[in-house]
C-alpha cells in the first residue's frame, strides 16, 4: 500500500554498494560529488520515486559516513561478496515491498522518470530490465519476490551474475526507444569506474549522448544538435553605460539584465523603468531608465563568467551583511518545498536534457510561478528575480527554488528582492548560511527524496499544515 498522499511507486530500491574499487584504490561510492556522496546522490534519486530504499553492503561501519537521507536501511548480504546476486538476494528476502529495484551504487545521474518507465512495464513480468544497444542492464532492473528461489538456485550453482537466472524466470525487456523517452541523454547509464570518470562527473562533462564510455569511440557529438547548453557574451548597458558583460543562455535576456540590475541596487523604482531592449544576434542589453547610473559605473566594467566558483555581484560581504534583513511573518510546509521543487523540476526541460543547465524557480501563492534556466545558476536567479520585478510580483511571501549550490551572492540577490525563503536540491556554502542567518532568510539545502536540511531560521519551515 502506497501512503495517502504519496505519489511514490511501491517499490523498495536496493542499492548494491560494493567495496574497495580496484581502479579507484578507495571507496568510490563515498567519494564526494557536488557536496554529498556518490552513494547519497543514488539514494536521493531513487527515493523521490520508490516507497522504500535500502542500501545492501558488507560494510556497514562504513555506510554512516554516506550522508544517507534518515528513512535509507542498511542491509548487510546474507551471503557475503556474492557480487549484486548476493546483495539481490539479501533485497528479495528482506525488503517490505513485492518488487525491487536494484541500482547501482555509482551512477551519479539517474534519473527518476527511468524508474516510473520500467514500473509502467512490469504487466506480466517478474523482471523488467533496460536494454541498450550493448544488451541488458541487470543493475537498472525490476525484480519480483517471486525471484528469490531462481536467484538462490544460481548463487548456489557458484555463479554470480544476474543474468544466470533470467531464462527461468518471465522478462521484459525496456526498449532502447522507451529509455530515451525517460533519459534522452541516456544519463542513468553513465557510471564512475576511474578517477577520469569522477573528474567528469564533478565538471558535469560527460558525453549525455551516448552510453557509457566504452575503450572506442561509438558516436561522435553534434555541437548543433540541441543537447549542448548554449553560453554566449552578453553585456548589460544602463542609460548607455555599459555596466557588465557576462556568460549566459541567450534566452530571456530582459529578464536577465533587470534581475541582475535590481540585484546590484542599480535599479529600484520600478516606475522609473522606460524600457528594456535586447539585440538577442549580438548578445546586447540595453536598459533605460530615470535612475541615475553611479559615477563609479562608468569608469568601471566588469566581466563575470557562467562558472559556479565565480563571484557575479559588485557587492562585497561587508555589504552584504549591512543590508535591511527580511521581514519576519511568512511561514512554509516542508510538503509544500518538496512539491514545489518537483514542480520545478518539471518544468526545466533543459536542466534535464543537457545536464549543464541551472534551473531556478520563484514559487508564491501556493504554486511554482516562474522558472527560469542558463548555464550559470546566479544567472538563473536573476532571470527569475527579474520576471517577478518587471511584473510586479510580490515577493515578501515567495519562496527561491534552485538546482544549484546556495553561495552567498545568491543570499544577497534573495535579500534585496525581500524574498524570505531559498531552497535547493543541492548544497548550501557555510558563508551563505552565515549571511543568510543575518539577513533573516531561511536558507534549505539538500531537499529532495522527501528529505531536507534547514541551516537557518528554522522556525519559517513546518513540518506539514497545521504544525
Amino acid at each position: 500500500m502506497v501512503p495517502r498522499g504519496d505519489s511514490r511507486i511501491p517499490v523498495t530500491a536496493a542499492i548494491m554498494a560494493g567495496g574497495r574499487s580496484m581502479r579507484m584504490g578507495v571507496d568510490k561510492t563515498l567519494l564526494p560529488v557536488d557536496g554529498e556522496t556518490l552513494l547519497a546522490r543514488v539514494a536521493d534519486a531513487v527515493s523521490e520515486v520508490c516507497l522504500h530504499t535500502i542500501v545492501v553492503t558488507n560494510r556497514s561501519e562504513q555506510i554512516s559516513e554516506a550522508g544517507l537521507p534518515a528513512d535509507t536501511a542498511v542491509l548487510i548480504d546474507e551471503v557475503p561478496y556474492q557480487g549484486p546476486l548476493g546483495g539481490l538476494v539479501t533485497a528479495l528476502k528482506d525488503a517490505p515491498d513485492d518488487w525491487v529495484l536494484a541500482v547501482a551504487a555509482d551512477v551519479p545521474w539517474l534519473e527518476p522518470d527511468v524508474i516510473r518507465a520500467l514500473w509502467d512495464a512490469r504487466d506480466g513480468a517478474q523482471i523488467v530490465v533496460a536494454v541498450t544497444d550493448k544488451g541488458v542492464e541487470p543493475l537498472l532492473a525490476l525484480y519480483h519476490r517471486d525471484c528469490l528461489p531462481a536467484a538462490r538456485r544460481v548463487l548456489a550453482s557458484g555463479r554470480r551474475r544476474l543474468v544466470a537466472m533470467y531464462p527461468d524466470l518471465a522478462v521484459t525487456e525496456l526498449p532502447l526507444e522507451t529509455l530515451r523517452k525517460a533519459d534522452p541523454g541516456l544519463r542513468s547509464l553513465v557510471n564512475v569506474n576511474t578517477p577520469e570518470d569522477l573528474a567528469d562527473v564533478r565538471e558535469a562533462d560527460i558525453d549525455v549522448t551516448s552510453a557509457p564510455k566504452a575503450p572506442v569511440l561509438v558516436r561522435s557529438g553534434d555541437r548543433h544538435e540541441g543537447r549542448m547548453p548554449s553560453e554566449r557574451p552578453v553585456t548589460v548597458y544602463m542609460n548607455d553605460v555599459e555596466v557588465a558583460t557576462m556568460q549566459a543562455t541567450p534566452d530571456d535576456l530582459e529578464e536577465l539584465a533587470a534581475g541582475f540590475l535590481v540585484s546590484e541596487g542599480l535599479l529600484e523604482d520600478r516606475e522609473a523603468l522606460r524600457s528594456i531592449a535586447a539585440d538577442h544576434k549580438r548578445g546586447l542589453i540595453y536598459v533605460e531608465t530615470d535612475e541615475a547610473v553611479p559615477d563609479e559605473l562608468t569608469f568601471r566594467r566588469r566581466y563575470i563568467t557562467s562558472g559556479c566558483g565565480k563571484g557575479i555581484t559588485f557587492a562585497s560581504v561587508g555589504h552584504a551583511r549591512s543590508l535591511a534583513p527580511v521581514e519576519e511573518g511568512f511561514t512554509v510546509t516542508a510538503d509544500d518545498l518538496h512539491e514545489w521543487m518537483r514542480a520545478m523540476n518539471e518544468q526545466a526541460r533543459k536542466y534535464r536534457d543537457t545536464g549543464g543547465m541551472q534551473a531556478c524557480g520563484l514559487a508564491g501563492g501556493g504554486k511554482v510561478r516562474i522558472v527560469r534556466e542558463d548555464v550559470g545558476r546566479h544567472n538563473a536567479v536573476d532571470k527569475v528575480l527579474g520576471r517577478a520585478w518587471l511584473d510586479r510580483l510580490p515577493t515578501d511571501d515567495a519562496v527561491l527554488l534552485s538546482t544549484g549550490r546556495v553561495s552567498y551572492e545568491m543570499a544577497v540577490k534573495a535579500a534585496k528582492a525581500g524574498v524570505p525563503v531559498i531552497v535547493s536540491k543541492s548544497a548550501v556554502t557555510d558563508l551563505a548560511a552565515e549571511i543568510a542567518a543575518g539577513l533573516g532568510i531561511t536558507v534549505v539545502g539538500y531537499a529532495r527524496g522527501g528529505s531536507m536540511v534547514v541551516y537557518t531560521h528554522p522556525e519559517r519551515v513546518r513540518a506539514h499544515e497545521g504544525a
